[in-house]
């Protein structure tokens, strides 16, 4: 019978002159960045779970540990449902698909598998390719709900957004369709709750890759499974940074990390449910070091349950020597674990023949749905922070506080908590063509510093002549591809010798970066809780600081300026630095929809609130600001500052170079 359903170095002088810093030692600086992630991914990887000693620390930790596990999924808060029966909704318009395999003559409540399918493409959806899996266990008197993925379902939607798509603002949602995928699950054990023939308390979870990690998130925030077996899906932060293998991976393997965690806490939350990880030596995307230290973390915790519920046998390892598939090796210790734990009777059989269905013969839809939102889940899943109005000065303070809070809390949290020391090297040229018509304008130095431990900037400074720091400073933040001329001379040239002039390289901006390159990096970022737009935050932060306690200005004036989403990225550096009194931002973003990408802060906010929070200081707009800022410009209004927000119809004007002394 058969039913379907749908986170030093010595001070050197440097004697070349500027332009024989930059190419090779540009270089050097980008791969500090890819050494310093994979450095920051093992950090994790190393701490994950070393502070919980016994129970008590266990369940001290563990619901904190299952919240934020949901929040990294984008499932905090989870979202409203309704369920159909047949084809079902898990939210309204997101239509989950697969098959619903009975044993037969099945009346009252079997054991029951949820089998989430891997990465299989087909117009019938993915369950047609794994359909021996879910016929194996009905044959063996089990029930079993084979799902459909979001990307290969008959209503298919994106899985590799940031992967293949340059979908950034994924990172910005903190989406992850990860998180589409265990909400489709959680629907599915609802579904499973309708079904008279399901027992409740005997569900067992199981997938290879995407459908083997997804198997892992379920198990992890759902304790309606009884027992879980993920195949070839197990990893640990600091292992995939190791491999440098974020370019084989789907999307839908990842959380955002956003509280810097690591994949063991996961296990953790399924303990004391039986666990079965299965894994291939020989597997590029998920090698066998990531998973052999998730085991042995995990089973830390594991072992802190008193017996009954204790015990090696409730956790296991199968370590099989083949690569990203489920050999039969691994197919039957599966089986054999959700006979144990699941149905506790007699051992299965292989059946002797399994009849395999057409995938036409499997498919649930006849026409895709009019209503269908699979195509743009991606947009919806996660409710983005409104943009209130405020009817006086106190309810905004009040609220602009608790928005830095948020941000230091979602957003920057892998902020560190100390400061390194800056171990300034500097080169103070005039030779050469470049650098050599400067000295008719001030005195030149390029300089490199310490971000964070193992990241180095550099800064290109040029000081009026005889400056003791009275000068206004200006800190011009450069875009990547600014390279045409490194002194972006027409724009600067009205400004040089009436201000300090401090053109600032965060890093990856001095070298372009191909697509695929980017990619691995940004992703690779968001393993550690952050993405390259926050890094270059924090190196402007520093560059502030370094102005401060180099440069010594006894003016209060300092600016920063930047073009596109950089200007964006300085005016979050200066919410955090009071010595900036200005921002300039040239042609930015409206919203964090277009970029920059910053981890969770479109459920946190977006640029006009954010600009908002830099009232009363003086905001300036290169022409005029677009539409979506008149929410700023009403904050600015209510503070009684209207004329601190302003627009400005070149970077001169805007820093009014007509004040201040002349070359």
């Amino acid at each position: 019978m058969k039913a379907f359903i749908p986170a030093y170095l010595a001070v050197v002088t440097l004697t070349a002159a500027g332009a024989a810093l930059a190419q090779g030692d540009a270089r050097a600086r980008q791969e500090m960045v890819c050494d310093y992630l994979k450095k920051t991914a093992t950090g994790i990887s190393s701490h994950c779970l070393s502070d919980v000693r016994d129970m008590a620390d266990w369940k001290a930790k563990r619901a904190l540990l299952q919240q934020h596990l949901l929040y990294m999924l984008g499932l905090d808060p989870l979202p409203n449902y309704r369920i159909e029966k047949i084809v079902f909704e898990s939210i309204p318009g997101l239509y989950v698909t697969g098959n619903f395999y009975l044993p037969r003559g099945a009346v009252g409540p079997h054991p029951t598998i949820l089998y989430l399918c891997g990465h299989a493409p087909g117009p019938a959806g993915a369950k047609a390719n794994y359909q021996d899996r879910a016929a194996w266990f009905a044959s063996n008197g089990y029930c079993c709900l084979i799902l459909d993925t979001l990307e290969f379902g008959e209503v298919p939607g994106i899985h590799h957004g940031i992967h293949d798509l340059n979908l950034w603002h994924w990172l910005s949602l903190g989406y992850t369709p990860a998180g589409t995928e265990v909400w489709n699950a959680i629907r599915a054990l609802d579904y499973l709750d309708t079904r008279p023939e399901a027992d409740k308390s005997r569900i067992g979870v199981t997938g290879i890759s995407g459908g083997g990690a997804v198997t892992w998130y379920v198990a992890a925030v759902d304790e309606r499974v009884a027992a879980a077996a993920p195949v070839c899906s197990t990893y640990a932060f600091g292992s995939q940074a190791a491999h440098w293998v974020a370019a084989g991976q789907c999307d839908c393997i990842y959380f955002h990390n956003t509280f810097l965690v690591d994949f063991p806490i996961v296990g953790a939350l399924i303990a004391p449910r039986p666990l079965l990880i299965l894994g291939g030596r020989r597997d590029p995307d998920f090698p066998p070091d990531g998973f052999h230290e998730v085991f042995q973390k995990a089973k830390r915790i594991y072992d802190l349950y008193a017996r009954p519920d204790a015990g090696p046998e409730r956790i296991g390892l199968v370590d099989d020597d083949v690569g990203h598939e489920d050999s039969p090796l691994i197919l039957a210790e599966a089986r054999r674990w959700m006979d144990q734990w699941v149905k506790k009777g007699a051992p299965s059989r292989d059946p002797e023949t399994v009849e395999k269905e057409k995938p036409g013969d499997l498919a649930v839809l006849s026409r895709l749905p009019r209503d269908a939102v699979n195509y743009r889940i991606q947009n919806l899943l996660i409710p983005t922070a409104p943009l209130k109005n405020w009817s006086t000065g106190a309810a905004w303070n009040e609220r602009r506080q608790q928005l830095l809070a948020e941000l230091k809390d979602k957003v920057f949290r892998w902020f560190p908590e100390s400061r390194t020391e800056f171990e300034t090297a500097a080169n103070q040229s005039t030779s050469g063509w470049g650098p050599g018509w400067l000295a008719s304008y001030g005195d030149y130095r390029d300089v490199e510093f310490t971000s964070e431990p193992g990241i180095r900037v550099r800064a290109r400074v040029l000081s009026p002549k005889g400056d003791a720091g009275k000068a206004p400073v200006l800190l011009y933040v450069k875009r990547p591809g600014d390279s045409i001329y490194f002194l972006d001379m027409d724009e600067l040239l009205p400004i040089f010798g009436r201000y300090k002039v401090v053109i600032f390289y965060p890093r990856l901006t001095e070298q372009s970066v191909s697509a695929p390159d980017y990619a691995e990096i940004e992703r690779t970022a968001s393993w550690t809780g952050r993405t390259v737009a926050s890094m270059q935050v924090w190196d402007i932060l520093r560059a502030i600081q370094w102005i401060v306690t180099e440069e010594k200005p006894s003016s209060p004036s300092i600016a920063v300026s930047g073009k596109d989403g950089m200007g964006i990225l300085g005016l979050y550096a200066a919410l955090f630095d009071e010595h900036v009194k200005q921002v300039i931002l040239d042609n930015p973003p409206a919203s964090h929809w277009q970029g920059p990408a910053l981890l969770n802060i479109l459920r946190v906010s977006d640029i006009p609130e954010v600009a908002a929070a830099f009232a009363p200081r003086r905001l300036v707009f290169i022409t005029e600001a677009p539409k979506p800022f008149d929410y700023t410009r009403r904050v600015y209004k209510l503070l009684g500052k209207p004329d601190s927000l302003v627009h400005a119809g070149s970077l001169p004007e805007a820093l009014q170079v007509w004040n201040y002394g002349s070359p």
